[in-house]
């Protein structure tokens, strides 16, 4: 008798998704500054950050999808469109912020630039983590638990209950 094991990933908790996401989303927001400021250097400030916010969204979106919110796989197109509508607003933040900048000092530092652009960066991430958890990814959630609770033998419920919220879960299928 052949035994099949499927590995099914339970979805992380809100701490663990947030640390994730700052993973992550930090790491591409990182990069991100700084190809703002590199192509800045060849074309306005603004299209720089249009162009730079839509390749780090759909990065971003995909990693979220994958690893920050337990999906296990690629994000759909309806989670890349609702992702973008965060995008929008956090590019706008950006903008704003830079404006602001751009205002009140003469002739900002590049640092002085990306201390800006970074903390507005920060700031739209908080906002972008709620929307993504609460509604991008919360259906996808809501769907595998259902999957699970409904596919899952006994006998792996009762391993489910002596592992830890994270850890994945192995069901095995006669």
């Amino acid at each position: 008798m052949e035994t099949a094991q499927c590995r099914q990933q339970a979805a992380p908790g809100a701490l663990t998704a947030f640390a994730r996401f700052v993973i992550f989303g930090g790491g591409v927001g990182l990069a991100s500054s700084f190809a703002v400021a590199a192509l800045a250097s060849w074309i306005p400030w603004v299209l720089a950050n249009a162009l730079v916010t839509t390749v780090s969204t759909l990065l971003a979106t995909e990693l979220h999808a994958r690893f920050a919110f337990g999906t296990g796989g690629r994000a759909t197109w309806r989670q890349h469109a609702q992702s973008a509508g965060s995008a929008a607003a956090a590019y706008a933040v950006t903008c704003g912020a830079m404006f602001v900048l751009q205002q009140v000092v003469v002739a900002p530092s590049a640092v002085l630039e990306q201390v800006v652009y970074l903390s507005a960066s920060a700031l739209a991430g908080v906002a972008r983590f709620a929307v993504l958890r609460l509604v991008v990814f919360a259906q996808n959630r809501s769907q595998m638990a259902a999957t699970v609770r409904t596919t899952r033998p006994v006998h792996a419920i009762e391993a489910r209950v002596a592992a830890p919220a994270d850890s994945a879960v192995l069901c095995r299928a006669a």
